[in-house]
């Protein structure tokens, strides 16, 4: 039986990560793997990592922003049609901007860490729980 996306979301959590994240571009893979997000395509090499490890890099710049990370659990990875969409869906209708990646078991989405308050009612309202 197919489960509703309102019920995937409130049996899903989520938690926000400590410490604050940056975008950077580098010029060069990092040889240290404390980074939270290494994507290389033919274009570039983008590195989501936190503030402290920027003098890690290679750094060719960085996004102005800072960011704050939160996990999203689904409950059930991979077979929750709409679930990314319906989350970005109500945080913008709060004026938010997110970005969003996803692994194997988690997706993730960072938002400027001023909106996080806001961020986390959003998820809340939802139906998330908080962990």
């Amino acid at each position: 039986m197919n489960q509703s996306i309102e019920d995937i979301i409130r049996q899903s959590t989520f938690k926000v990560e400590n410490g604050i994240f940056v975008y950077s571009k580098v010029n060069t893979l990092p040889k240290t793997g404390n980074h939270f997000l290494v994507s290389q395509d033919k274009d570039e090499i983008t590195v989501v990592t936190l503030e402290e490890n920027l003098g890690d890099l290679d750094l060719i710049e960085r996004n102005k922003e800072d960011y704050k990370l939160i996990a999203l659990n689904v409950s059930v990875p991979f077979y929750a049609v709409g679930f990314l969409a319906t989350v970005s869906n109500a945080i913008s209708k709060r004026g938010m901007n997110i970005l969003i990646v996803s692994t194997y078991s988690k997706d993730y989405i960072l938002i400027k860490k001023e909106k996080l308050e806001d961020a986390r009612k959003a998820l809340i309202d939802l139906g998330f729980k908080e962990k």
